[in-house]
């Protein structure tokens, strides 16, 4: 087996992966629901790389994202359930049809206002189609937050149901409102804590983060930035105690909690340039 430029190439390497006796244990004892947080894992790293400006990170990042995409299919498509083909088929129908000024009427003098319009419209006419699709029994509620994606990440998801549910007023006018509701999120956690129940817990500890979602987008931030940012900075500050600590002939094993807190704050007060 050789490296090729042909997709073909990828998908023959998939398959012989998840041939059983012959393929990789590890390969073939995956499914799609231990597969999908690596696929989650691969978009976020994609995304690390546009960030970072590194376009050969980014060559390198994308094939592991398409592999992901290979991977989902090869394991349906032994399900008899649809294969690569398939895959690169609906992709490319639905692209069409969302692009009718380029690919039908050729009408090339639209604005991009008017193409997210009939972007938006073809979107809700398929979504139509596949609702019609279900059976009955699944119709049921249309909720207004049905079109929030579930796939997204959790930050991501939570400020656009946030967002939706604003449209109807459903919503703080004030980010100080906001900050106060964390205030009580927090209490509650404060609460849970002396029943030491860990379900309990971890609700509370969903509800804090949901408000503060909240408060970024009520001060125009986003929520995956800022935290990106943020693990940054951690980054940073931590690596300052590792020096210093260093310097000193010390290991963090050999630091104490005070010590190393006394770099962290160190740490704050050398400002980077960036000013973090």
């Amino acid at each position: 087996m050789t490296p090729s430029r042909d997709i073909s190439r990828l998908i023959e390497i998939m398959a012989a992966l998840r041939t059983p006796v012959t393929g990789c244990p590890w390969d073939l004892e995956q499914n799609f629901a231990t597969i999908a947080p690596y696929t989650i894992e691969e978009a976020h790293e994609v995304v690390d790389a546009i960030t970072r400006g590194d376009l050969d990170d980014l060559r390198e990042e994308l094939g592991d994202l398409l592999l992901q995409v290979v991977f989902h299919a090869r394991m349906a498509e032994e399900q008899n359930a649809f294969a690569f083909g398939d895959v690169v088929e609906a992709i490319t129908r639905k692209m069409i049809r969302r692009h009718p000024h380029v690919f039908a009427d050729k009408d090339g003098n639209l604005s991009p206002s008017h193409v997210k319009e009939v972007w938006d419209r073809i979107k809700a006419e398929e979504k139509a189609e596949r609702a019609a699709r279900r059976p009955p029994e699944e119709a049921g509620h249309k909720s207004l937050l049905a079109g929030v994606k579930a796939g997204q990440p959790a930050l991501t998801r939570a400020m656009e149901l946030q967002r939706k549910a604003s449209t109807v007023g459903f919503d703080w006018n004030d980010p100080r409102a906001v900050l106060k509701k964390i205030r009580e999120e927090a209490d509650e956690i404060e609460a849970a804590l002396d029943g030491a129940d860990a379900d309990e817990l971890a609700e509370e500890t969903g509800d804090l983060l949901f408000a503060v979602v909240n408060l970024a987008r009520h001060v125009g931030a986003d929520p995956e930035t800022a935290l990106r940012g943020t693990n940054a900075k951690f980054e940073r500050r931590f690596a300052y105690i590792e020096r210093a600590l260093e310097a000193k002939g010390r290991s963090l094993q050999d630091a104490s909690l005070e010590e190393m807190d006394a770099l962290w704050n160190e740490a704050k007060g050398a400002r980077s340039p960036d000013g973090a």
